[in-house]
C-alpha cells in the first residue's frame, strides 16, 4: 500500500511539474557595434637572418648584427620594457645535390613603439643595422580594452533596437535578455612595409612617406535572445 501511495505521489508531482513547464516566447537578434580610433602605438617584429657553411661563424655574425640592432633601439630611447628577443634559432640545412650542410641563424626582436613619429626613422635604422626581414607590423591602441567595452555596449544597444523594431508591429514588448553570445573578433590593420627602406629614397636622399596609418576599427558582434512580454 505504501509503495502504491509513493508511486501515485511521484506521478502527481511529475504531472504537476510538466504542466508548469511552458515554452518561453523569445526573439533572437544579432547586434553589431563599431568604434574607430587612431592607433597610438605600433608593434614591430623584425628578424636578423644569416647563412653560411660554418655554424660557429654564422652564429657569431648573427649575434653581432643583433647586438647592433639592440643598441640602435636603445639609442632611439625605446624603453627596455618595450622590446624583447622573441625567437633565437640555429638550424642545419643539408643540400642533397651538393651533399653539403649549411647553417641558418635567426634572431627575432619584437618592439612596441609608442611614439609613431619615430616609425620611419626606426624602420630605416633597423635595416641599416642588420635587420633583413620584417615579419609583422601591427598598428594598435594602448586603450584597446576600453574601446572593446564601448563596442560591446553599442552592439547590445543595436540588438535591443532591432528586437524592438521587429515586435513593435505585433503589439508586443521586449523583455529581459534570456541568452547572450559574444561573437567578437579583434582586427589589427597590418600595412605593408618594404624591407629595404633604401629603395624608397628619392634622388636627393630624402625619405618619402611610406604609409598611411588610418584608423583601427574595433568591432563587437553579439547574439541575444530576448523574452517577449
Amino acid at each position: 500500500m505504501k509503495k502504491l501511495v509513493l508511486f501515485l505521489t511521484i506521478m502527481f508531482m511529475t504531472m504537476s511539474y510538466g504542466q508548469e513547464i511552458k515554452q518561453i516566447p523569445l526573439i533572437n537578434v544579432n547586434g553589431e557595434g563599431k568604434v574607430k580610433v587612431a592607433p597610438d602605438q605600433v608593434c614591430i617584429s623584425a628578424t636578423v637572418e644569416t647563412k653560411g657553411n660554418n655554424a660557429k661563424d654564422v652564429k657569431k655574425q648573427n649575434d653581432e648584427k643583433m647586438d647592433a640592432v639592440l643598441k640602435f633601439i636603445k639609442k632611439m630611447n625605446v624603453p627596455t620594457a618595450d622590446f624583447k628577443t622573441k625567437q633565437v634559432a640555429l638550424n642545419p640545412q643539408y643540400d642533397y645535390e651538393k651533399k653539403k650542410t649549411s647553417y641558418n641563424a635567426a634572431q627575432t626582436v619584437e618592439i612596441v613603439l609608442k611614439d609613431l613619429n619615430k616609425y620611419d626613422e626606426l624602420m630605416e635604422g633597423l635595416v641599416q643595422q642588420g635587420i633583413n626581414r620584417i615579419d609583422n607590423v601591427s598598428f594598435e591602441s594602448s586603450k584597446l580594452a576600453q574601446y572593446q567595452s564601448e563596442a560591446r555596449k553599442i552592439a547590445m544597444k543595436d540588438a535591443k533596437v532591432k528586437a524592438e523594431e521587429y515586435v513593435s508591429v505585433l503589439g508586443q514588448k521586449v523583455g529581459k535578455a534570456f541568452t547572450i553570445s559574444d561573437n567578437s573578433q579583434v582586427y589589427h590593420p597590418r600595412p605593408m612595409y618594404a624591407a629595404m627602406k633604401t629603395e624608397m629614397m628619392d634622388a636627393s636622399g630624402a625619405s618619402n612617406q611610406t604609409l598611411a596609418i588610418g584608423e583601427i576599427e574595433i568591432t563587437a558582434n553579439v547574439s541575444v535572445s530576448f523574452v517577449l512580454d
